[in-house]
């Protein structure tokens, strides 16, 4: 019975996701991996599906291309909730991560600096890139090396949670540069002593 009803459920998403599931595996011969990713041969289809309805669980083409083509026992339900949630995260992530821009200027005060480098550190920790710009004025157009330095100090002391995407550039009168965060993961398995700076 519930065989059949994994069946009618999984005939939808496979029209949705292109994935051959249960009964609609007709190949001939198909190389098994269990649901704890033990090889069990070749074998046909039949006997296959046999063998995962005996566990109350779906057999599932992961990999049609291959000759002959494989096929994995697993719960396909749970396989497509998971599947749900990680995507529905990473579209959580997509829509949250945003450019935020933050002004300095090339004779910025060490204390003015450190309060916009507070700032950028807790954009960089939420995930968002930012941009960081320096408009130049006047004579400071002859002299855009100093605003490079600016930037590179900048950069360096948002160093420790994010990197540099776009290193400073000349654009007009302005200078800008672009930072992104760094991978959260490698973060965490690092030594937890973060330290913002400032005066």
């Amino acid at each position: 019975m519930w065989g059949d009803y994994y069946r009618r459920c999984y005939t939808i998403a496979t029209a949705r996701d292109q994935q051959q599931i249960n009964d609609a595996i007709r190949d001939k011969e198909v190389r098994v991996v269990s649901e704890t990713g033990e090889q069990l041969g070749i074998m046909s289809s039949a006997q296959a599906l046999r063998m995962a309805e005996s566990r109350n669980l779906d057999l599932v083409k992961i990999a049609p291309q291959a000759r002959p083509p494989v096929v994995k026992i697993m719960d396909y339900g749970k396989f497509r909730f998971e599947q749900s949630r990680r995507e529905k995260e990473a579209r959580k992530t997509q829509r949250q991560a945003e450019m935020k821009a933050i002004e300095i200027s090339v004779g910025i005060a060490q204390h003015d600096l450190a309060f916009k480098v507070g700032h950028a550190l807790r954009f960089l920790e939420d995930g968002h890139k930012v941009k960081v710009f320096i408009k130049l004025r006047g004579r400071e157009m002859a002299h855009s090396n100093l605003a490079h330095d600016r930037m590179r100090e900048f950069a360096g002391l948002c160093a420790e949670v994010s990197t540099v995407e776009r290193p400073s550039k000349l654009e007009g009168r302005q200078v800008l540069m672009f930072l992104t965060p760094k991978d959260k993961d490698k973060q965490a398995s690092k030594p937890a002593n973060k330290q913002t700076g400032g005066n």
